[in-house]
This record gives structure tokens, C-alpha cells and sequence, in this order.
């Protein structure tokens, strides 16, 4: 079965709110083997809606629209909705009476124009919103169905999970869209991708293969179907095995993961403690390992030494070390490193230093410069990152490149210990 998306609203053409609807209802739609094929925004205008609707409806089984459905002027969907459908809009007594009861429960009085919420087009069945006004409703011509859902995205999501999904479930005859994503760190996609070449033999197989570029990293897409549950996962298990092989040592993590939560993981595993000395990322490390519940099991403490004072007062650093070589440098990543160990009694010290931008930089240490130490019983080391321009990336790509640190310091006690 193939799909459109209709998202509907002027604030989503200008910007001002982001669409994120479009890409859960791709997600959810697939997993009942129904593939989006195209998404369409288009503004508060009823023509356009309705000539939005016509389009859509020649070419897909399934349409899914969002947005429009609230109580006021601009909320215009449902009359096209109901003008494409070539019938008359209908009072739902229901509907109002709950309408009505929302506004009771909050001890408020019910706007008047609210009782528009309680009209739909006739012949449409109602999908319920527990957790809003505006319902939605779902009408089927010619074999094929129609979703309209507002554009709330937390009210659009309740109505796709409780109805739309296993909706669709009955009509798809049990057939799936799958998707996997092996996340990677530390590699870039043109080296990825000189490692692998075009993978043919799994596209061989009828797995789809996308190398996607991200903030810091890598994430390379795995996707089949449409085919039954089992097939799908045996033929995903089977490539993520093929790219395992070759390019393993940098996949840290699948779908959702973050490398945070990965590390937490083996800091779990191994009983082992860490804690933080941060120039350029500002405490950013520390927070990205405190993200995760539990972390108080293995973060002991995280120190931001911005200046040189505090470099020395604090970790130690030697001013022999900042006069010589510079705050950003190797040597006073190293001891920074060594010195929030030895502060902290952890096992692991961990450090970053560096020229975040956009100001600042030199010819000899230009802006994107980072150095992450690294100190820990078997000694210390440091890792040079030549980063962008931007300041808030640089910073991100900081902390990712000493969570990768961590990463593979961590996954080599694992591998001792097995």
C-alpha cells in the first residue's frame, strides 16, 4: 500500500514550527507495510487543501492529513475535507459534550467557537482525542483511506498509535517496511564508504543501503519490504552482520542510541569511574554523561577550567606547560587529564582543550583545534581533532570524540574480561 502526507498550516511553510508530524507518520505507517511515498505542506488556503486532496488521492491508497482541525478561523479543514468528499458537514451531539467536559474539568467556561469542533463531514467516522478537543475522523472511498488528524503533534501521535495503525494493520495483509541504522563514530562517510564500496552483495539480497551524514558521525540505513516480520528482521540481521565485519570497529550503537547511552552502558558493565576536566566544551562532556539514569554509579565529578588560573589551581597544570605550549595544546590536555584523576580518584580522567570559535584561532592553532586527553592506570594519551567553524558543533564534536574515547577504553575491559 502506498501512502501521502497532507500537513496542513501557514506556520509550517514560514518556519516557524518545525514538522515533525511527517516524520513519526512515515515511521508508524511503515511499520504496517505502508510507504510513504510523498509528503505535501500546504497552507491554511480551502482551495489549495482541496486541490492538495484530489492530487493525492489519484496516486495513494492511503492519505493521511494533519493540521486544521482547531476552533478557530484558520481551522478550515474540515470544510475542504468535506468539500472534496462532496457532502455536507453533520452536528455530532458527542462530540460536544465532551468538548464541553474538558473545558468543566479545567473549571473553565467553553469559548463559543469551540462548537465547531463538534461538526464533521457527513458519513466520516469519528477517531477519538482523549487528550485534546479537536477529534479526528477517517473515511473510506473507492478502496482506499483517509486520515485526518490534527496537528498537535502529541494528540496526532495518541490517534495514529490507537487507531490509524491498527487500522492499516488489517490491510496490509500482514506485510512490513523494516529499517535498521548502524550508528558509527570517528569516520568519516567518504572513508566509510572507501571501506565498503557500493555494498552490492546485501542490495543483492533486497536490502536498501544510505549512508547519512550526522552532526558527528556517520549513521548508515538499512531498510526492506515490503515482506513478512521474519524475513524482514532475518535480512536486516544479515546485512548489519556483512557491515559488522568490515567496518565494525567504528558502529557504536543501533537506531535511537546515543553514544552516551552506549558508554553508560559499559561503565555499567565494568564497575568503572570517570571524571571530567572541560576547556572548550564547557561542562558539556559532563552533562551528556549525566544524561543517563544512573550515572551517579560511575561519574564522580566534572570540572570546567576555562582559564589558565584555574587550569593550574585546580588540576595542576603546570605554568611551565601553558607558557610553553599554550592551553590548547597536547601536553596541557594530557595533565589536565592526569590531574582531574588524580583529584578524583577515578579510573579514568578524561579532558578537553581547544578553540570552539569563531574567534580566536591562528594560522598555528585555527579555529575547530580541539585536543581530548585521556588518562587512565595503564597511563595517558591524546586524541587532535581539527573541527569546523561553528561554534556550537565544535563543541558537540568534542564531547563525541571523548565519548568515543571512552567507548573503546571501556569496550577493551569487556573484551579482556570475557
Amino acid at each position: 500500500m502506498k501512502a501521502e502526507l497532507l500537513t496542513i498550516g501557514n506556520e509550517l511553510l514560514i518556519g516557524h514550527t518545525v514538522n515533525t508530524n511527517a516524520a513519526y507518520l512515515g515511521r508508524a505507517l511503515a511499520s504496517v507495510g505502508v510507504l510513504v511515498r510523498r509528503a505535501v505542506t500546504v497552507g491554511d488556503e480551502r482551495d489549495e487543501i482541496v486541490a492538495a486532496l484530489e492530487e493525492a488521492w489519484r496516486r495513494a491508497d492511503v492519505l493521511v492529513t494533519t493540521g486544521g482541525l482547531g476552533p478557530t478561523h484558520d481551522d478550515i479543514t474540515k470544510k475542504a475535507v468535506a468539500e472534496f468528499c462532496g457532502v455536507e458537514l453533520e452536528f455530532h451531539p458527542e462530540i460536544m459534550q465532551k468538548v464541553r467536559e474538558a473545558f468543566a474539568r479545567r473549571n473553565m467556561e467553553m469559548p463559543a467557537p469551540n462548537e465547531d469542533q463538534a461538526w464533521l463531514p457527513k458519513g466520516a467516522i469519528l477517531i477519538d482525542n482523549p487528550i485534546g478537543t479537536a477529534v479526528g475522523f477517517h473515511f473510506r472511498r473507492d478502496g482506499k483511506h483517509c486520515f485526518v488528524l490534527p496537528g498537535v503533534p502529541s494528540e496526532m501521535r495518541h490517534m495514529t498509535d490507537a487507531y490509524v495503525v491498527p487500522t492499516l494493520r488489517e490491510f496490509s495483509g500482514g506485510l512490513v517496511f523494516r529499517r535498521r541504522v548502524l550508528r558509527t563514530t570517528g569516520i568519516a562517510e567518504s572513508a566509510l564508504y572507501e571501506l565498503l564500496g557500493e555494498p552490492r552483495e546485501v542490495e543483492s539480497r533486497g536490502v536498501k543501503v544510505a549512508f547519512l551524514p550526522q552532526f558527528a558521525g556517520v549513521d548508515i540505513a538499512l531498510s526492506v519490504g515490503p515482506l513478512d516480520a521474519a524475513t524482514a528482521e532475518k535480512l536486516l540481521d544479515e546485512a548489519e552482520a556483512w557491515f559488522r565485519q568490515r567496518v565494525g570497529k567504528w558502529i557504536y550503537g543501533r537506531d535511537d542510541q546515543k553514544l552516551e547511552e552506549v558508554v553508560a552502558e559499559l561503565f555499567f558493565k565494568t564497575g568503572k569511574t570517570v571524571a571530567t576536566a572541560e576547556s572548550c566544551t564547557g561542562g558539556l562532556l559532563a552533562n551528556r554523561l549525566t544524561d543517563v539514569s544512573g550515572s551517579s554509579n560511575y561519574f564522580d565529578r566534572g570540572v570546567v577550567t576555562y582559564s589558565n588560573a584555574s587550569k593550574m589551581q585546580i588540576l595542576g597544570v603546570r605554568e611551565e606547560t601553558l607558557a610553553r605550549h599554550g592551553a590548547v595544546s597536547e601536553q596541557t590536555a594530557r595533565e589536565m587529564a592526569e590531574g582531574v584523576r588524580r583529584i578524583s580518584g577515578t579510573d579514568f580522567g578524561v579532558s578537553t582543550t581547544g578553540i570552539a570559535g569563531p574567534t580566536g584561532g591562528t594560522p598555528e592553532k585555527p579555529v575547530g583545534l580541539v585536543y581530548i586527553g585521556f588518562a587512565g592506570p595503564d597511563g595517558s594519551y591524546v586524541e587532535k581533532h581539527q573541527f569546523r567553524k561553528d561554534r556550537l558543533e565544535n563543541k558537540f564534536r568534542a564531547t563525541q570524540a571523548a565519548l568515543a574515547v571512552l567507548w573503546r577504553e571501556l569496550g577493551k575491559i569487556v573484551r579482556e574480561e570475557r
